[in-house]
């Protein structure tokens, strides 16, 4: 476990954070404007996406070892071709590999590897996992900016994919498994169970939680990019901005260890319907609030919660619903459109502000957004016992 936790911050910081302090020197190196070097990060989160699926699949049936030391290989060659890049063509072609090595590095298959080794304890596992995930932002901003300032953009560039390269890809290889339990227990690789996929499929709640994580991902997603100049906006100077979004990487901190110490026996999908509930609420107090730090710490906190808790909470609900055997591959499907949300969310926000009055308008448009996501999983999840809601897997035995 630690081993994974000490790559999972690496793959985020390196591979994902770093990109916010990279913005302007590619726009230079490239000769273009900010958006398209925006819009070059969401291609690689919309090939994320749809890679996920088949990512999961190839855990399910190999293990992790192989997967996530070649996406770990894959970060690092783009990391060092990035910093490279002296065309468009370049510039998206790198991001594309970013983004499969991203789907091959992240939570989702690391997920995986956890449901594979730990079984039932899969979902503290995830916790504990997101726990380290959850320091990457703190350990690789100021480490990036601090290389930046050292050795240049380039040169940080190539020092965030050598750690790829001497630390996760090794770790991956050595420490991880490179077959699956119900492998070893038959002698051979496990193959994905068709028939459990197609049950899975049939199931209109699959669909109907897709959409809710998808639209809660979505108010996520614009709202990291826009929520400093959301604040600017009520009279907050860019410094206090700055400390209100400081606060919400230890509130997801805290909402996980909380859920680590007080809800991990509680139903997944009951803690899923606090946290989702907890974002609409969080956004409709900051679209009310003037320019008070105290509300808007307390924002930070409802905020910052949520959003630590619902990573567990999707990394948690495939396997209680549908079973672990091919936790992998349903994860990854759900995955999909998730990550095609967080690729689409900074740019409908900015449609939304641009054709609005102010930021007003698309905080209560994200809430909205927010609740109508919190609505569905709670009446999807509410049709079917939690109890028995994984019956659909494993009561065709």
């Amino acid at each position: 476990m630690l081993g994974l936790g000490i790559t999972q911050i690496i793959s985020w910081g390196s591979i994902y954070y770093a990109f916010s302090l990279l913005i302007d020197p590619l726009a230079i190196a490239v000769a273009v404007d900010k958006p398209t070097i925006v819009g070059a990060f969401s291609i690689a989160l919309l090939v994320a996406g749809l890679a996920s699926a088949p990512v999961g699949s190839a855990v399910d049936r190999h293990g992790g070892r192989w997967v996530m030391a070649a996406g770990s290989v894959l970060g690092a060659a783009c990391l060092v071709a990035l910093a490279h890049v002296q065309s468009v063509a370049q510039l998206y072609s790198v991001f594309v590999g970013l983004g499969l090595a991203m789907a091959a590095t992240l939570y989702d298959p690391a997920f995986a590897v956890l449901g594979q080794v730990f079984r039932e304890g899969q979902r503290k596992a995830i916790t504990a996992l997101t726990l380290f995930g959850g320091f990457a932002s703190t350990v690789f901003w100021p480490l990036t900016q601090w290389l930046i300032e050292g050795r240049g953009w380039q040169g940080a560039l190539m020092v965030l994919g050598l750690l790829n390269l001497v630390v996760c890809a090794p770790v991956h290889l050595l420490m991880l498994s490179g077959r699956t339990l119900s492998a070893e227990a038959t002698g051979g690789k496990r193959p994905v169970d068709r028939t459990a996929l197609q049950s899975v499929l049939r199931d209109s709640r699959f669909y109907w939680l897709c959409l809710a994580f998808t639209g809660n991902a979505l108010v996520f997603s614009a709202m990291s990019v826009h929520l400093i100049s959301l604040l600017q906006d009520k009279g907050l100077t860019l410094a206090q901005a700055a400390w209100i979004g400081a606060l919400i990487g230890p509130m997801q901190v805290l909402g996980r260890i909380m859920e680590y110490v007080f809800l991990s026996k509680i139903h997944p999908a009951r803690v899923g319907m606090l946290a989702m509930w907890l974002l609409p609420v969080a956004l409709a107090l900051l679209a009310v609030l003037g320019g008070q730090m105290a509300g808007l710490a307390a924002f930070a906190l409802l905020y910052g919660a949520s959003n630590g808790v619902m990573t567990i909470v999707r990394g948690a609900i495939p396997a209680e619903l549908y079973g672990r055997e091919n936790y992998g591959t349903v994860n990854g499907a759900m995955a999909t459109p998730v990550l095609v949300a967080k690729a689409a969310g900074p740019i409908a926000a900015s449609l939304v502000i641009a054709v609005s009055t102010g930021g007003s308008g698309l905080v209560w448009l994200l809430a909205a957004v927010a609740a109508a996501s919190a609505g569905l999983f709670t009446l999807t999840l509410r049709t079917r016992s939690p109890e028995r809601a994984d019956v659909i897997v494993r009561g065709r035995s």
